[in-house]
């Protein structure tokens, strides 16, 4: 089993910074890709984040590419989610995910409870 736990978000003005942080515990994530999501009400969660178990490789959705920062530690057991320039339409529960390979469309078997992000205009 793995527990992952996000925190970080919050209340943000439009142009802000915020830094999520998603700690892992139980058996080990340091070997797999792990993801960041997001969620809206109505709208299904999506993989906008994902990092390969090295932290050598990172890959973004279009929407929030150049904006935002995925990375890992894996001596903390760790991944993060730097988000600059945030807008309003970014706001959404993130989760974090360990993902079962690495990129947008893979499936995921262990994530954890969510974090807020609210982004005010």
């Amino acid at each position: 089993q793995v527990q992952l736990v996000e925190s970080g978000g919050g209340l943000v003005q439009a142009g802000g910074s915020l830094r999520l942080s998603c700690a892992a515990s139980g058996r080990t994530t340091s070997a797999s890709a792990m993801g960041w999501l997001r969620q809206t009400p109505g709208k299904e969660r999506e993989i906008i984040a994902a990092i390969n178990w090295t932290g050598g490789m990172t890959t973004y959705t279009d929407s929030v590419k150049g904006r935002f920062t995925i990375s890992r530690d894996n001596a903390k057991n760790t991944v993060y989610l730097q988000m600059n320039s945030l807008k309003p339409e970014d706001t959404a529960v993130y989760y974090c995910a360990a993902l079962l390979g690495f990129g947008l469309d893979y499936a995921y078997r262990y994530w954890g409870q969510g974090t807020q992000v609210t982004v005010s205009s």
